[in-house]
């Protein structure tokens, strides 16, 4: 691996230079084991510790095939799909694993007794697979996590819809928090050149994702003067969905849960902010019962904020915790837009303020590649900058995602790979300049 980032570092390494490094036959990565799926049978979710089932060990390169790349890896983060695999929850990941291998001989190679993990990178191209025509060794990129076989027509509008679309890292092996990944070539986009590896590395699938959910026309399709609920506003997601309503000319109100992520959000330049903890709201009376008056409560306080107005857009991702009182702080023909649900899968909401207000429901789920494209082309021209708050080397993963797990990080988590150290990678130091205040503010967060 010396060689590899021996010319990576020099900065002045062609693509074939790139081309004529060896691959070593293993290498280092974070892997879950399938004989160890069963071992916190039994125990809560918030006491299953990723310390304990996420090992960094040596594993063989890949087969490379036709249509993808092998990628030096920089940098990567963690994400909540890193906690849920480490933890086997919903599911065991495996499951995914072993059904991809089922689709063909090339998926085959997928269905191991480890799972590589990680959905982010920042890196250099090594390799491409028979097919690449727009990547070549030496390219410095990032990875969209999204994974499609596009051999149905279903997926030709929009690759969300494709049946055989997947989660890189999640669904898939050979994920980025590794020394080497193996991405299909139409996951890779280029690496904004102000940014270090660890910066360009933490973006990528929160970025993409609150961009097609809060952005898109597959999504809440925001624009100019809309007034946007935010929950989790100063978290990896939330963070990424604050900015695009600032820079789009929308305006953010942001839900927090302490004064210092309160903070936090001003610090990105919203001015609305609740502390729904500070005021106390309890959206449920018990695991049963929902309460309307906190409904009404926080639907009161968001008109105290916004002069009388009701929120056109909610930006919902706790899920059934908050989701009744989201359907109903909406505006009249307002739109709910939902990708996910950590604190519960089962939603119950009061349908009444749905359909008499003729509201809707959107579900957004990661983003195409079109809209992943546009969401880091924010990132490279200094729209959107990111929100990265710590990094961990890959031998300490394991800690970084129970600090994910427990909620003790703030935006975004990195994890260095084969970047030895912070702050490398930078090659438009004039850009950089230009957005350091910005840059350092969101890095500090």
């Amino acid at each position: 691996m010396k060689q590899i980032l021996d010319a990576i570092s020099s900065g002045t390494a062609t693509a074939d230079d790139i081309a004529a490094i060896p691959l070593p036959e293993s290498y280092r990565a974070v892997t879950v084991h399938k004989d160890e799926q069963e071992m916190f049978a039994g125990v809560p979710t918030r006491e299953k510790d990723p310390r304990k089932s996420l090992h960094v060990e040596d594993v063989p390169l890949p087969e490379l095939g036709p249509g993808e790349a092998l990628v030096a890896v920089m940098a990567s983060s963690v994400n909540y799909n890193t906690v849920w695999t480490s933890i086997f929850e919903p599911v065991s990941t495996f499951g995914f694993l072993e059904r991809y291998g089922r689709t063909n001989p090339l998926a085959k190679r997928h269905d191991l007794p480890y799972h590589q993990v990680g959905s982010d990178l920042s890196g250099v191209v090594l390799r491409t697979g028979p097919g690449v025509h727009t990547w070549n060794p030496g390219d410095e990129v990032v990875a969209h996590c999204l994974s499609v076989e596009l051999e149905s027509p279903l997926g030709h509008n929009d690759t969300m819809l494709d049946p055989e679309q997947r989660i890189w890292g999640f669904e898939t092996n050979f994920g980025g928090l590794a020394q080497i990944a193996l991405v299909k070539a139409n996951q890779l986009l280029h690496k904004p050149a102000h940014l270090t590896w660890e910066e360009a590395a933490v973006p990528g699938l929160v970025n993409s994702t609150a961009y097609r959910q809060l952005v898109s026309q597959n999504g809440a399709g925001m624009k100019q003067g809309d007034l946007v609920l935010i929950w989790g506003a100063s978290g990896g997601l939330g963070s990424y969905a604050t900015q695009m309503a600032l820079n789009g000319g929308a305006t953010p109100i942001c839900v927090v849960s302490s004064p210092e992520k309160a903070e936090i959000c001003r610090r990105m330049g919203a001015e609305l902010i609740i502390d729904r903890n500070a005021e106390g709201y309890r959206f449920w009376k018990d695991d049963q019962t929902q309460d309307p008056k906190e409904w009404r409560r926080l639907g009161a306080r968001i008109r105290e904020l916004t002069g009388g107005d009701d929120v056109d857009i909610v930006f919902e991702h706790p899920g059934r915790e908050t989701f009744g009182a989201s359907v109903y702080v909406a505006r009249k023909g307002g739109t709910i837009v939902t990708c996910a649900s950590t604190s519960g899968f089962m939603h119950e909401y009061d349908n009444r303020f749905l359909w008499m207000n003729l509201k809707r429901i959107v579900g957004s789920h990661f983003a195409n590649y079109r809209e992943a494209w546009e969401a880091n082309r924010l990132i490279a021209r200094g729209k959107v900058h990111p929100t990265l708050s710590k990094s961990y080397a890959l031998e300490d993963t394991g800690q970084a995602a129970y600090d994910v797990h427990r909620n003790l990080h703030q935006g975004k988590v990195g994890v260095l790979a084969l970047a030895p150290s912070e702050g490398l990678g930078v090659r438009d130091e004039a850009l950089r300049s230009q957005h350091l205040e910005a840059i350092n503010r969101f890095r500090d967060i």
